[in-house]
């Protein structure tokens, strides 16, 4: 994909637009079959369809999702249908259908549910795909900037609606905003290959693929590895979820981890679905899309996860994205926006699928 078509950090014109009371602003994602009080439903499975809103459009990112439902994981799960539903640009916050019970579960970020949270919305992450948010400073390999501390002095390429995560990371490194000089930028990095500027906010499963693809060899630091470790592609439900369909949920949450599974282990038949089957319409690069897919693997894939199994977060990490929210100037407590027990039973239930 373009790099103009991934989506920004902060979304927080989402929130305020729509999160909350932002009834009719769903109308694209479908609402999530009932299930009747004596427990049937209308399709004859147990848990009948349910409406997932992705965090973005349907490229390589989704892959575990892809392989779910492909391989009949959710299906399988007791599920009549999972409808993957697309986000973007012009839609509205996973937040927002929540509230307005548009969708049953949606791939979020702790910074974008945090807030929603805070102004009143019962709902909690119950997992998180990304260990590590994709986030990064990309340079030219001829003039690396490997930390923060390396842009002092230089110039940075950022796009508005990811000044606020660019400032937290400035703050959480003790770095004066008057050291590096920001240079207003869209999405599209021909300025950094240019040499306009120095360095260039970015996704780490982007940019530096797709620079690369055209010859601009390049380096870049995440961010998650210099004060601000938030996870990504967060799993988030309602608080009525976790606390009356916790069944449901852990049969959501065993198809989920069997096709991220599965992605892990086969990035290019990942990068198969994203470009042939489920973002056929985008005319997605394969060759791009399977490098992405490998890269987005040391996203998901950590020395936790290989100990506790995919989608978990341990209780260091939670706290870690709890202080970094903070930086962020997002006071939250943890209780408040984490819940793991029902993933946690899913691997106490279910020890091979670690």
């Amino acid at each position: 994909m373009n790099s103009i078509d991934r989506r920004s950090f902060l979304r927080f014109s989402a929130l305020t637009g729509a999160a909350l009371g932002g009834a009719g602003l769903l109308a694209a994602c479908g609402g999530s079959s009932a299930t009747s009080s004596n427990g049937s439903t209308d399709d004859g499975s147990k848990f009948g369809k349910v409406a997932v809103q992705l965090s973005w459009i349907k490229n390589i990112e989704f892959a575990g999702e892809y392989f779910a439902d492909s391989k009949g994981y959710f299906k399988d799960a007791g599920f009549g249908a999972v409808d993957l539903v697309a986000g973007g640009a012009a839609s509205t916050s996973v937040e927002a259908g929540l509230d307005t019970g548009k969708i049953w579960l949606g791939l979020s970020a702790p910074q974008t549910t945090a807030p929603a949270v805070l102004e009143g919305l019962p709902a909690k992450i119950v997992g998180a795909t990304y260990q590590k948010n994709p986030f990064a400073i990309v340079s030219s390999a001829g003039k690396p900037i490997t930390s923060p501390m390396e842009m002092k002095g230089r110039k940075i390429g950022v796009q508005d609606t990811n000044q606020l995560i660019f400032s937290a990371l400035l703050a959480a490194n003790g770095i004066s905003p008057g050291d590096v000089t920001v240079v207003p930028a869209q999405f599209d990095p021909t300025p950094l290959a240019n040499g306009e500027v120095d360095g260039w906010v970015s996704y780490v499963t982007n940019e530096p693929i797709t620079l690369a693809a055209k010859g601009f060899a390049n380096d870049h630091f995440l961010f998650a590895d210099f004060g601000l470790p938030l996870v990504a592609e967060t799993l988030t439900v309602s608080q009525h979820t976790i606390d009356n369909e916790r069944d449901k949920l852990k049969a959501f949450l065993t198809a989920q981890i069997k096709g991220w599974k599965d992605a892990v282990a086969n990035p290019a038949e990942s990068a198969r679905l994203a470009v042939e089957v489920y973002g056929k319409d985008l005319k997605l690069d394969l060759a791009e899309q399977t490098e992405e897919a490998i890269a987005q693997n040391d996203l998901v894939v950590s020395a936790s996860t290989k100990t506790d199994g995919l989608l978990t977060m341990s209780d260091a990490l939670i706290e870690q994205n709890i202080a970094a929210l903070r930086t962020a100037k997002i006071d939250i407590k943890a209780g408040q926006l984490f819940d793991l027990s029902v993933l946690r039973e899913v691997y106490a239930e279910n020890p091979g699928l670690k």
